[in-house]
């Protein structure tokens, strides 16, 4: 399964409302945990099977507590079961079907 999640303390922040400590705490967790991982600039995505997965988002969510008295948890989770390698499988055949149809409009 994937699972792209975003995690912040709610409530506190730095003097600039910045949470950048906070997430860099939760995305520590998250490449502390040895699964595949990805972090953009509003998610982190995790593969692994269902309990490891949640276990590391319930991990980087009590990190990111420490930061403030309440928590914003937003997640997304792609449940395929018997696939690995999705977190760049996707968008490799995302890409390709995008050179496709440039290849084609070409023709």
């Amino acid at each position: 399964m994937l699972v792209a999640f975003s995690v912040a303390p709610s409530g506190a922040s730095d003097d600039e409302g910045s949470v950048h400590d906070a997430v860099a705490a939760a995305v520590r967790v998250v490449r502390e945990s040895g699964l595949p991982n990805h972090t953009d600039s509003m998610f982190t995505t995790i593969e692994g099977e269902w309990d490891e997965v949640f276990d590391v988002v319930k991990r980087a969510t009590d990190a990111v507590g420490a930061f403030g008295p309440r928590v914003s948890l937003v997640l997304k989770a792609d449940i395929r079961p018997g696939r690995t390698g999705e977190l760049d499988g996707k968008v490799e055949r995302l890409e390709a079907a995008l050179d496709a149809q440039e290849n084609r409009a070409t023709q």
